[in-house]
């Protein structure tokens, strides 16, 4: 639950509208020092302007460095006072104004007789429906009370410029809809009365109901929901939509496939900027994902690994003179797969040549790694570089990976999940030695043994835990510690300090 401040440059400013007990003075909010809040402060910063070094910018600098959320954010700042930086985000934007002209017929006629247009979002709501999906993508990106938009009518209609605009600017058709919009913002920082509310911290859990191979299963939530709202963590579910609501909660926890090409990592960037404890991090997610950086990572700090020669795309005679030179099978692998997808096995230089034409259609960069055939592979569960879990993943029957996708339905091989201290000492090793160059989150180290040999195959961020699997030895236990630790990141935020 979030305690709701909303700072004018003088209380005057609020007059055309219901007294908030809410309500302070820019001057009152920076005089009151640094102070320790026993919950979640929420800042509507509402000043005149945001000018570097105004009141305005002011308020949202010191309500970050005092750890209270606050819109807009000194990045929302940065990025409306230069339309380099926040012309770079429009081309989507533009498209689906495009799309949104076409389908709304009075939306083409208002413009048709216009050559410039002016609307007015107050926190991503407009009273012209025709463009309430812009407006709200829009406040998506530019998280801020107040924006002015202004279309320009060239070639095809354009966004040409978005301004934070003020209280001061509003008519008094706008002074209404700023009240129900702030009314309905407030009310989802809110959104339990206080009377009942019995929890201290909001956590998001960001899921896709369709997604065919998601990280945790139902039952998996499920037992995060229980063991959060166990410590007084109110969990929610989130999909792709809510990304805007995101500065309601104090933690992300994201349980989707990630990926930097899609909203995952967008949502764990806007999550870290916007002050929450988030698993996966956007860092990990950065370091993981891409199998060419991780690979890189992992050899310049001397972590064991399979044989992995990098190909490059548009270097024929390099790859011909590579795959010669090799003993086969290998395996050859996109940089950003997951589940065992982009990951194929070729026997012979012709194969590894035919097969990195083909990747290369999608990536600059393509990896070939020693094979090696295990029954299975080891994934030991890794949290704030202390080892959770560990399991043995078994080929999938008849195939050489634990996943496979060839069939009309995807299949998995059988498993062993069985207590850490059971797993051999040097895996567990190599696993934290792995992990230790990624971050203090939670990760899933995948590891192949042959006799003596310990190689990390990959460090999953967004690793698998589901029902009667990885939980089956630590049971409840295994989500109450997940949970257990985003309590203590969360306290430890409120204080101040680092986790």
């Amino acid at each position: 639950m979030s305690k709701l401040k909303i700072v004018v440059d003088k209380k005057e400013d609020w007059q055309a509208f219901y007294p908030a007990e809410q309500l302070v003075s820019a001057h009152e909010y920076l005089a009151q020092g640094s102070q320790r809040e026993r919950t979640p402060v929420q800042i509507i910063n509402l000043c005149r302007n945001y000018r570097y070094l105004s009141y305005g910018y002011y308020i949202s600098l010191l309500a970050e460095a005092r750890g209270h959320k606050v819109i807009p954010s000194i990045q929302t700042i940065n990025d409306l006072g230069r339309k380099s930086v926040y012309g770079l985000g429009m081309k989507d934007l533009n498209t689906l104004l495009g799309k949104l002209i076409d389908k709304h017929a009075d939306l083409r006629a208002q413009l048709e007789s216009d050559q410039r247009l002016q609307i007015t979002l107050c926190f991503g709501q407009t009273h012209f429906f025709p463009l309430q999906d812009l407006a709200r993508q829009i406040f998506d990106q530019f998280p801020c009370p107040i924006l002015h938009l202004t279309f320009r009518k060239g070639p095809v209609w354009e966004i040409e410029t978005v301004k934070a605009g003020n209280l001061k600017q509003l008519s008094e058709q706008e002074e209404d809809h700023f009240a129900a919009a702030i009314d309905a913002f407030s009310r989802k920082i809110w959104r339990k009365p206080t009377a009942h509310r019995q929890y201290r911290y909001d956590l998001a859990i960001l899921v896709d109901h369709d997604e065919q191979l998601p990280p945790s299963d139902a039952k998996a939530i499920k037992q995060f929901i229980r063991a959060g709202r166990q410590l007084g963590i109110d969990v929610s579910l989130i999909g792709k939509k809510d990304y805007g609501r995101l500065a309601e909660y104090d933690g992300l926890f994201i349980r989707e496939t990630t990926s930097i090409s899609n909203h995952t990592y967008r949502f764990a960037k806007r999550a870290e900027r916007e002050g929450l404890v988030v698993f996966d991090d956007p860092t990990s997610i950065l370091r993981c994902c891409n199998k060419v950086f991780l690979s890189d990572l992992l050899a310049t700090n001397g972590v064991a690994m399979p044989e992995t020669h990098f190909l490059f795309k548009d270097h024929r005679k390099e790859l011909k003179l590579l795959a010669a030179s090799l003993s086969y099978p290998r395996v050859l692998k996109i940089p950003d797969g997951a589940f065992s997808k982009g990951v194929v096995k070729v026997n012979s230089a012709e194969e590894l040549v035919t097969q990195a034409e083909e990747y290369f259609k999608q990536s600059a960069i393509v990896l070939v790694q020693e094979f090696m055939y295990t029954e299975y592979d080891w994934r030991i569960g890794i949290l704030n570089n202390k080892p959770l879990y560990a399991c043995k993943y078994m080929m999938t029957r008849g195939h050489w990976q634990i996943y496979n996708h060839s069939g009309a339905e995807t299949e998995s091989g059988d498993f062993e999940t069985l207590p850490v201290h059971e797993a051999p000492a040097k895996v567990v090793k190599t696993a934290l030695k792995a992990t230790k160059l990624i971050g203090d989150g939670l990760y899933g180290v995948d590891l192949k043994q042959s006799a003596d040999k310990v190689v990390v195959i990959e460090v999953n961020d967004n690793p698998s835990i589901d029902s009667d699997v990885e939980d089956l030895y630590l049971k409840e236990s295994l989500y109450r510690m997940i949970m257990e630790e985003f309590l203590r990141r969360m306290e430890r935020r409120r204080l101040g300090i680092g986790h």
